[in-house]
């Protein structure tokens, strides 16, 4: 059964640490245990992007549907995120977060959000694992 939620987040880099655990919880009670921690990964990368390169609040969109699990970051910056090219220098703390993303997610894509000035920033893992509510119906 498809499902999706959405956590809004101040701009705040605590906010980041929210979100995984409020991901893990999404998870867990959807008995998704072998997506939480591809999901918590990806998750920070897009939302720590999202909180460095912006001054306004974003947001986390989670969705299942079928065997796909997509994962989103919106924010206020109408910029296209930068491509993930050659890595930074090893001693740099910042510039990884969109190799990450590529290279842990089967697709990930952005588009502008028409009238708003911000961007949504998406990455998705196919043939993501069943649930027990997926043959049984809803769980608890």
């Amino acid at each position: 059964m498809p499902w999706e939620y959405t956590l809004y987040i101040p701009n705040d880099p605590r906010a980041v640490r929210i979100s995984r655990r409020t991901l893990r919880d999404i998870l867990t009670t959807h008995h998704l245990p072998a997506l939480i921690e591809p999901a918590e990964l990806l998750a920070s990368e897009l939302l720590s992007n999202a909180i460095r390169h912006t001054k306004g609040p974003a947001a986390l969109k989670i969705r299942r549907s079928g065997s796909s699990f997509r994962l989103g970051a919106w924010d206020t910056d109408p910029a296209p995120p930068a491509a993930p090219l050659a890595p930074p220098p090893l001693h740099d703390e910042h510039g990884r977060g969109l190799q990450i993303v590529d290279a842990y997610a089967d697709d990930w894509g952005w588009f502008d959000i028409n009238g708003t000035g911000g961007k949504y920033v998406w990455c998705e893992l196919r043939n993501a694992p069943k649930s027990a509510e997926d043959d049984n119906g809803p769980g608890e």
